[in-house]
């Protein structure tokens, strides 16, 4: 008994002693983890001044020295690493023994601290992203208006040293080293300020540079021309070429003339008359590539019909501008046949329309299955809407497929009516603003003898704004009828759609799950100058920037 007495007490001193050592360890360990050095901070943010990168890190007293990394792909790969003794880094040609950083380009910097034992050294620490500054130039960056398949428009400010040479470098080529090709410029484009490039191919990606100098040794400014898909072949046998007539009148005569489904090509810029012979024939009308931003014209005082009878598989009007003189009176078209009459494809596609009484009215026999506006600018357009079917009657005038895509609606009387059923209706991303009347008409579906008609598989808005109505008389009230007649068994699918404070339903014309979001302020909260058809969003945190209304007001 005695002998185990004094066992436990031993026994107890080992134990405890052990649990001491291994606690120690656990502190030696912690110890090691609170002694590497702290991630670097920023004092100041990332700054770039022309290509040079300024690193302003708080000072780290451990710190025997750091080391900077610099990306341009999130460190999926390193760029440049620096060796730097002090927290103030300035990465230029210097510090990067010779070679410079790229102007305009975003790049990403982390850092590390460094201790006088490597394990004790900080984790890297990321200090964001920076964008060096664009080279000072008197190149003015190309528009759309500046770039064809095969050519580019360089423009450039007229001050200080002429500019006597301009290349051309391969796209990637960031640095230009290797140019491919190399022109003199005149004494005219001196002058002006503007040189046509030529010899490029279609849908690439080119550095163009200009330069002052006998040799053309002082860089001046240079930027990235990307080329837009091939031209029409203008010696291809569908092709009638009027691409160098400024007769007004020409454009009938060569659709009288026209074989079905010819291409019809006119100057840029130049206004052609719209034809008054009714339309037999599929056709497309379209402009001649050019440099700038006017479209051709195509003009009319009344309104282009169809032929009696006829089956029309399309008529495409594309990157043209189309222009009444009577808000009140003229169309594009205006057909009224007895004998049945049908266009499988009406379609606006990159076009201007302004100036009418309707786009499109259509009654009796005539028949339009597929409706298109794409990338276009309507407004003005007075009480026969973009679209009207006007003459009661099972089996009458009717419109199947109507799809608005990439467009502006603006100043429009009426927006769209029928008085026969239609298939489908598909209205995405667009914009919409000072559409109807105050308590006038967006969607009116009326039928014969009381027996209203629909659209059979629905109305689609999405990715869609709405502002208020056209107030021209300045009541006060913007509110229009969503559903003036119709459309009782009409699905309506409304998604990621808006509508400013200042639109609204008069009572009883509402139209179901309209809008899908609402924006709280009014239209002249969120545009620049809605009244002006400019839609560039003034309120850059509109939940909808990104998504939402005709992506050529976005600003991403």
């Amino acid at each position: 008994m005695k002998q185990s007495m004094t066992i436990l007490p031993k026994l107890c001193l080992m134990l405890l002693g052990g649990a001491l050592l291994l606690l120690s360890g656990c502190e030696k360990e912690e110890l090691y983890e609170e002694t590497r050095l702290f991630r670097p901070v920023l004092n100041e943010p990332l700054e770039a001044e022309l290509n040079t990168i300024i690193v302003n890190m708080g000072n780290i007293k451990e710190a025997t020295s750091y080391t900077i990394e610099v990306s341009r792909d999130s460190f999926a790969s390193v760029l440049y690493t620096i060796e730097a003794d002090t927290h103030y880094v300035v990465i230029n040609e210097e510090t990067l023994n010779g070679e410079s950083l790229l102007y305009a380009t975003l790049y990403q910097v982390r850092a590390t601290a460094h201790a006088a034992e490597e394990a004790f050294d900080s984790r890297p620490s990321d200090l964001g992203d920076v964008r060096t500054e664009r080279f000072p130039s008197v190149l003015i960056s190309p528009t759309e208006g500046d770039l064809l398949d095969a050519l580019a428009r360089v423009r450039w400010q007229v001050a200080g040293a002429p500019i006597t040479h301009i290349r051309v470098f391969r796209g990637s080529d960031e640095r230009l080293t290797d140019p491919l090709q190399t022109y003199e410029v005149d004494a005219v484009a001196q002058d002006t300020g503007a040189f046509i490039v030529s010899g490029l191919k279609a849908e690439t990606e080119y550095q163009i540079a200009i330069y002052s100098g006998g040799e053309g040794e002082t860089l001046r400014g240079w930027d990235l021309f990307t080329t837009i898909a091939s031209a029409i072949d203008l010696d291809d046998p569908n092709v009638i070429n009027l691409s160098n007539s400024s007769d007004p009148d020409t454009l009938e005569a060569a659709i009288a003339l026209a074989q079905d489904g010819q291409v019809i090509v006119l100057q840029k810029g130049f206004q052609y008359n719209l034809p008054r012979e009714p339309l037999d024939k599929s056709i497309t009308i379209t402009s001649a590539y050019g440099f700038g931003s006017q479209k051709t014209v195509l003009y009319t005082t009344g309104n282009w019909n169809f032929a009696e009878g006829a089956t029309i598989d399309h008529v495409r009007f594309i990157d043209v501008e189309l222009r009444g003189e009577d808000i009140g009176g003229d169309y594009v078209f205006n057909p009224k046949r007895d004998a049945r009459t049908v266009v499988n494809e009406l379609t606006f596609e990159n076009c201007i329309i302004s100036h009418f009484r309707g786009i499109i009215r259509i009654r009796n026999q005539v028949f339009v299955h597929n409706y298109t506006i794409n990338n276009s600018l309507v407004h003005h357009i007075g009480g026969y809407g973009i679209l009207t079917a006007d003459t009661d009657g099972v089996g009458n005038a009717a419109f199947d497929n109507i799809t608005l895509t990439n467009s502006t609606f603006s100043k429009v009387h009426v927006f769209m009516q029928s008085r026969q059923n239609a298939q489908r209706i598909t209205i995405d991303n667009c914009t919409l603003s000072e559409v109807g009347d105050p308590d006038g008409i967006i969607f009116r579906w009326r039928g014969e003898d009381g027996l209203l008609s629909n659209v059979l598989e629905g109305i689609t808005i999405t990715n869609t704004i709405w502002g208020p109505a056209w107030d021209e008389g300045e009541t006060g009230n913007t509110a229009v009828r969503g559903i003036y007649d119709g459309l009782e068994n009409t699905n309506f699918n409304i998604v990621n759609t808006y509508a400013t404070a200042d639109f609204a339903f008069t009572p009883g014309s509402e139209i179901p799950g309209f809008p899908a979001l609402q924006y709280n302020g009014t239209a002249d909260d969120l545009w620049v100058a809605p009244d002006a058809l400019n839609f560039n969003f003034q309120d850059n945190g509109f939940a909808g920037v990104r998504d939402a209304g005709d992506p050529r007001w976005r600003p991403f």
